[in-house]
């Protein structure tokens, strides 16, 4: 009797979790981001696996057949939707210029002197930071020098120095684009190339824009940093990624690159949607699409990829790598570029 019971009680929780895991991959499959507390799971997609596999077991240990079945269809669907989303197409013509581009959410400012020290370490020709305070944009015109707006463009000025050469220190991103802001809503570019204002996304956290000017090569640059899906922000999350979508869709046909914390992995629907409006994940095309990002005291072995470099079909990328810093909850992203002449 008490073993019959024992079968039941592992039956019982194990349909508990595949009926979780369920609606979270059957939101998945139906291309929505659905309700609370969807939105939140899907970001951990791959780690449900670990319940799911769980479910297995006690399926087996209690002899529960459809158990079984269901385990294993959803561990298939689980694997199926894994695989990293989006093309991986190169880009046809001649290469331009080579990019190296850094995004960093530094929490409040707090980590602004780790990524300075990673600024000088990497040699980035774009920077964009989110979350950077009021102190933070103090720090960085410390370190890199004051905005000379855009006195390098008007002159026939080149580039404050050549991306991977000689050392980083004051003047060298001499450009800039900023929202300035306390707490998490300011964000600033950081451009050793020539800026011109451009008009940014208005959101409820700074998202300046900007074009830059590489080499004789306008690129328009654009900061992501939409709300977090909370469960009281939902609609706010969705609304200020679909105007992200709309900015993609708006310069597909545009040497452009959008960066930054998007709050958003390929497994939601509304960054798909971007990605789908002619835009390439520059960590997909170099085979990181499921390296971790966040948060950063789990990351990598465990977490989401919610800081992302997205580029139109101009680029190539070559080469990503995350960087950890110090007092923030985000690793670092840095990609390398290669923007092509179209034919």
């Amino acid at each position: 009797m008490a073993r019959h019971g024992g079968t039941r009680a592992g039956a019982w929780f194990a349909a508990l979790l595949l009926a979780g895991v369920s609606t979270v991959v059957g939101c998945r499959i139906a291309d929505t981001d659905g309700i609370t507390p969807v939105p939140q799971l899907l970001a951990f997609l791959p780690w449900l696996l670990a319940p799911t596999s769980v479910a297995l077991l006690f399926a087996a240990l209690s002899r529960w057949r459809l158990g079984l079945v269901w385990s294993v269809a959803v561990l298939a669907a689980l694997a199926w939707y894994i695989e990293p989303y989006g093309k991986t197409s190169q880009p046809s013509g001649t290469p331009v210029a080579e990019l190296r581009v850094l995004t960093s959410n530094v929490e409040f400012g707090q980590a602004t002197d780790d990524l300075i020290d990673a600024i000088r370490d990497q040699r980035p020709d774009l920077v964009f930071v989110q979350e950077c305070e009021y102190t933070c944009e103090e720090k960085l015109e410390q370190a890199f020098g004051k905005d000379t707006g855009d006195k390098g463009s008007k002159e026939g000025g080149g580039d404050a120095e050549d991306s991977g050469s000689g050392a980083v220190g004051e003047g060298s991103y001499p450009y800039r684009q900023a929202v300035e802001g306390a707490g998490s809503d300011g964000s600033v570019i950081l451009s050793r190339h020539p800026l011109k204002p451009a008009a940014g996304i208005p959101a409820t956290m700074g998202m300046p824009g900007a074009t830059a000017d590489v080499r004789g090569n306008e690129i328009r640059l654009q900061l992501a940093h939409p709300m977090p899906p909370l469960p009281a922000h939902l609609s706010t999350w969705r609304e200020e990624l679909s105007d992200l979508r709309d900015y993609a869709a708006a310069n597909r046909t545009r040497p452009t690159v959008l960066a930054g914390d998007f709050n958003a992995s390929q497994d939601h629907a509304v960054f798909r949607r971007v990605l789908d409006a002619g835009f390439g994940d520059a960590a997909r095309l170099t085979g990181d699409a499921r390296t971790p990002s966040w948060p950063a005291i789990t990351a990598p072995p465990l977490g989401a990829q919610i800081d992302h470099v997205l580029v139109s079909r101009d680029f190539s990328a070559n080469r990503s790598r995350f960087l950890d810093l110090g007092n923030t909850d985000h690793r670092a992203l840095v990609v390398d570029l290669t923007l092509f002449k179209r034919t």
